[in-house]
């Protein structure tokens, strides 16, 4: 039977397609904008005729009809990280947590400590070898296709066909619907004058040459503006996004001097504009690989002059960051900044950077602190972290002692908060 006949034979309504679900399946959907909106509609529209079914996603984009606390009975959300849409679930109690680093998702997986029965998905049109491409998302994704019963793709031209280890074969899918609309975009966060001056310290200490890593969010985004007259950068990353493509446009990303996979920009995910999405098709340049190859420390980190840059809430004067809970109360995931971290310290000459501003709730509390607040996910440790950059300047901890930690931190401290801060540092002898 040809890829055609089998396309044929395959193709349904995605009200058809969702009953391949049974009572007890764990869905593993994409991230971001790589969830399938027309299957999780269809899904979230029969969720009363199942029981006891999950949906295991890392970051939700929309807030789907099944996210409700009413009907967590017959479907139940499970994030590995918090955004906006199953955040409230998250701190209410009924859209459960499992805590992870991103590059270990896959080996979850695959060892069945995290169950994978259906894969619902987003993907490009097929090729004429029966291929479809997971451009928006390979992250798990992949990891999980090999181990489910049921692999049901949404089908939409608007998503590019992108290369790497991204592809589904025809032979390995049992479903397919069909969709055209616009895939989801994602617009560039807001960049104040904080984030500005943030971005212009870390990136007068990013030298020509380096291979970028770029998490979400207005300073690294405000970093990346600051690069576009850099050359030869080079960009091994988890996310790829609208930065970097300015990066790529402005030519200060040429990815020659790269000593990994030289020539090759590589993420896990893509989330930005239709401008980005077109760039991504079939494009050369570009691969799109599960997030066990782009993230582990020991492979990220063999790109030499790796430059991570990430953001956290609160830091404490040892240098632990709390990234993803305001205290106990969980706000975001560890996502992939602990993998990035440790990579950029294994780097020939990385450089790993911790950004935030000095302030929280309108200049009325600081973010860098004496120790952190009671109950405070550690994203970091103290050992990983070495660049800490504030609006008031950069401290360097890699090598430092307690008591020199506490000086540089508070150094880059708001103004206002460094004679308490000095005080407290005092009464734990760290300064």
């Amino acid at each position: 039977m040809s890829v055609q006949q089998l396309y044929a034979q395959k193709k349904m309504a995605a009200s058809d397609a969702v009953r391949l679900v049974k009572n007890g399946d764990m869905i593993v959907v994409p991230t971001g904008v790589g969830e399938p909106p027309a299957l999780l509609t269809a899904l979230s529209e029969i969720r009363r005729s199942l029981l006891d079914v999950k949906v295991a996603q890392i970051l939700a984009i929309r807030k789907y009809a099944y996210l409700d606390p009413d009907t967590v009975d017959h479907i139940r959300h499970v994030a590995l990280f918090y955004g906006a849409a199953t955040r409230a679930g998250g701190q209410a109690g009924w859209v459960d947590f499992i805590p992870n680093y991103f590059s270990e998702i896959p080996s979850l997986i695959r060892r069945d400590q995290m169950p994978a029965d259906v894969v619902f998905s987003m993907a490009s049109g097929m090729d004429a070898h029966g291929y479809f491409s997971l451009s928006l998302a390979a992250d798990y994704t992949m990891a999980a296709i090999a181990k489910a019963r049921a692999v049901v793709l949404e089908v939409n031209p608007n998503v590019p066909f992108a290369f790497g280890n991204c592809h589904v074969h025809i032979s390995q899918v049992a479903a397919l619907v069909e969709s055209n609309e616009p895939v989801l975009e994602v617009g560039l966060p807001q960049i104040g004058p904080v984030q500005e001056a943030i971005g212009k310290y870390v990136a007068d200490l990013i030298d020509d040459g380096a291979t970028l890593q770029i998490g979400y969010g207005g300073i690294p985004d405000a970093v990346v503006m600051q690069l576009t007259t850099k050359h030869d950068l080079g960009i091994h990353t988890e996310m790829i996004g609208d930065g970097i493509l300015t990066l790529v446009e402005s030519g200060a990303v040429t990815n020659k001097r790269k000593n990994y996979l030289p020539g090759k920009m590589v993420a896990t995910f893509a989330l930005g504009s239709k401008r980005l999405y077109q760039f991504m098709d079939r494009n050369p340049a570009l691969e799109i690989h599960p997030v066990d190859f782009t993230n582990p420390p020991a492979l990220a980190g063999k790109n030499d002059n790796l430059v991570a840059i990430n953001a956290t809430l609160q830091i404490d004067l040892l240098g632990q960051c709390g990234s993803e809970s305001l205290g106990h109360v969980q706000y975001s995931g560890t996502g992939g900044q602990a993998d990035f971290v440790r990579a950029a310290n294994m780097s020939n000459g990385g450089k790993s950077f911790i950004v935030l501003p000095s302030t929280a709730k309108g200049d009325s509390i600081s973010r860098i602190v004496p120790v952190l607040s009671p109950g405070t996910h550690v994203s970091t440790s103290k050992n990983d972290v070495n660049y800490v950059v504030t609006e008031f300047g950069v401290a360097q901890l890699h090598g430092k002692s307690a008591k020199q930690r506490a000086r540089e931190l508070i150094g880059i401290a708001h103004p206002d908060f460094r004679a308490e801060l000095i005080e407290q540092a005092k009464r734990m002898q760290v300064y």
